[in-house]
């Protein structure tokens, strides 16, 4: 792969563009530093756009805040379509800084680059779209008009996200004059969901859901078939909103870290990670070395039982109940290991701003390496059975191909991104924790098939002991939470940061602004929020009874989407 210098250089405008030194607000680094060349290549960008230096503002985790004046920021969007940027968060602030009105946070990355740019647009309660340059933008656009009733007057797409029908109109929960509250629902709404409407000879649509058959939370999909194959699936979800951003609203730090453990139950340690990171940036809490390994296990622990949960389950859904009982047995194992280490099962109520909260024995640790000897050999074992039935590869096999071209364009990450031909992980592109001194392995697949993510999860379990087991040789004693945390905590300055976690799923985003010590708006996106998009592409041209497998080789969340 490409050094982050070399990537910096291949995105620069042809030509003589590198210009003199720039001024970095908080930053004295080293020009030669990779995120000193990102941010001359977009100073670069801004000055051929708007001929003048923009005011650059580092962040508080590598992330660097541009804001721009209207007429600079629509000459700006097309200008980074071009350079390869890509749009991984959009979201609203009401009055940020102290400024009436609404502040939009567009969130870009480089591609292969650590560095992650906020162009800052300032609106009232109408503005233009952007999601036919970056597609990506429709849902968070949708969900900033339902949430703050910002109209997109040009938007090809101004359906509700995840206010349905039975909210009213006017009702818009993130303006800061609405306060948390039971509100009246319309009982018998005039008007249903208007879905896509396709029509031609023999055209018939199948609705799924949105209550399904067995334990799982409602999505709706709707499938156009002609005879057998699906030319067209629409997705609708958010059944369960639940206003968890709304809610963290005018709280403390520390009381927020079950909110963030309640966002996906299966993503608990990734997300409670997520947003404590973001708290320590602000207030300058440096965590122990000894927090840094014991949150890297957990978040592997939690890669490995979510990764078996899709493993088993895409054996299921083609009917090999034998093929999948090992995986179920040592998926079980793994959490009886996360009880005997933390108390809880889904390892609830661990993570803390400053460190971790409870400490791990070097006992227990030596059990979880010894298990981990003995789960290592039987999951090999279970996996090369699986990779010697040529009936379950038949079926794996060119099933629900995600073609690599619409990785960029959806912000698509994790497992089923890097079975599609993407490199693109947070643990080593914009490393975070202990990743930065032990980077995890990767593995590529290109197929973008149900066998290609069977195949990358299959290695990540893998990747994930091992790196597990690395942790546990090296991990060093000492405090698990930093000395400084009361008093830090007690006295946060004003302030925001943006942090990034590699959940078992992918890229999950976390955005926490502080004001007077309390939780002034907390945004989160996690992975399975762009990732539900790519479904619809996957199943063209497959059955619909190959649905089940697919949507199961993707496992995404409906309440980690449904926020």
């Amino acid at each position: 792969m490409s050094s982050n210098k070399d990537t910096v250089s291949s995105l620069m405008p042809a030509g003589p563009k590198l210009r003199g030194n720039y001024q970095i607000s908080g930053n004295s680094a080293v020009l030669e530093t990779p995120s000193v060349l990102a941010t001359r290549h977009a100073t670069d960008l801004m000055i051929d756009i708007a001929g003048k230096e923009p005011q650059i503002e580092k962040g508080k985790n590598n992330e660097f805040y541009i804001p721009l004046a209207e007429e600079e920021f629509l000459k700006t969007v097309p200008a980074l379509s071009e350079k390869g940027f890509i749009l991984i968060s959009l979201f609203c602030v009401q009055d940020f800084e102290g400024k009436p009105g609404f502040t939009l946070f567009y969130i870009f990355r480089m591609n292969s680059s650590t560095d992650v740019f906020a162009f800052m647009r300032h609106v009232r309660k109408e503005t233009t779209s952007i999601a036919t340059v970056f597609p990506s933008a429709c849902w968070y656009e949708r969900e900033i008009r339902d949430g703050f009733g910002i109209e997109f007057t040009d938007a090809f797409d101004k359906r509700r996200l995840f206010l349905h029908e039975a909210y009213p109109e006017g009702f818009h929960p993130l303006l800061k004059s609405f306060k948390n509250r039971k509100i009246q629902t319309v009982e018998s709404p005039e008007e249903a969901y208007p879905f896509k409407q396709l029509e031609g000879d023999g055209v018939y649509q199948i609705p799924v859901g949105p209550v399904h058959a067995g334990i799982i939370e409602p999505g709706h999909f709707r499938f156009s078939v002609i005879g057998e194959p699906i030319f067209n699936l629409e997705i609708r979800l958010f059944y369960k909103h639940r206003g968890i951003e709304k809610l963290a609203e005018g709280k403390r730090p520390s009381a927020c870290i079950p909110i963030a453990e309640a966002i996906s139950g299966d993503e608990t340690v990734a997300n409670a990670v997520a947003f404590c990171t973001a708290v320590e940036k602000i207030a300058g809490i440096e965590i122990p070395e000894r927090a840094n390994y014991l949150r890297a296990i957990f978040l592997e622990l939690e890669r490995i039982y979510s990764h078996m949960g899709d493993l088993s389950g895409m054996i299921t859904d083609i009917g090999f109940p034998r093929m999948t009982t090992p995986f179920l047995i040592l998926r079980e194992n793994i959490f009886r290991q996360n009880e005997f280490l933390t108390g809880s099962r889904f390892m609830r109520g661990t993570i803390d701003i400053g460190g971790v909260k409870k400490e791990i024995s070097g006992e227990a640790l030596l059990k979880l390496d010894l298990y981990l000897k003995t789960f290592v050999p039987q999951f090999e074992s279970a996996i090369t059975a699986v990779y010697t039935s040529s009936s379950l590869i038949d079926r794996f096999s060119t099933t629900g191909v995600l073609k690599k071209k619409l990785i960029a364009p959806l912000n698509l990450t994790g497992p089923i991104a890097r079975a599609a031909g993407a490199t693109y992980d947070v643990r080593l592109d914009h490393p975070y924790g202990i990743y930065k001194d032990m980077p995890p392995g990767r593995t590529i697949k290109m197929a973008g098939d149900v066998l290609s993510r069977f195949e990358v999860k299959a290695a990540e379990v893998l990747n994930s002991a091992s790196l597990i087991k690395k942790l546990i040789a090296s991990i060093p004693e000492g405090a698990i939470i930093a000395e400084t945390t009361e008093f830090s905590i007690s006295n946060i300055p004003d302030g925001y940061a943006l942090s990034m976690v590699e959940a078992a799923r992918g890229q999950n985003l976390h955005w926490v602004y502080v004001r007077s010590g309390l939780i002034d708006r907390y945004k989160v996106r996690t992975a399975s929020f762009c990732n539900w998009q790519a479904i619809e592409h996957a199943v063209l041209g497959n059955i619909v009874p190959d649905f089940p497998l697919i949507n199961k080789s993707f496992n995404l969340s409906y309440a980690g989407t449904d926020l």
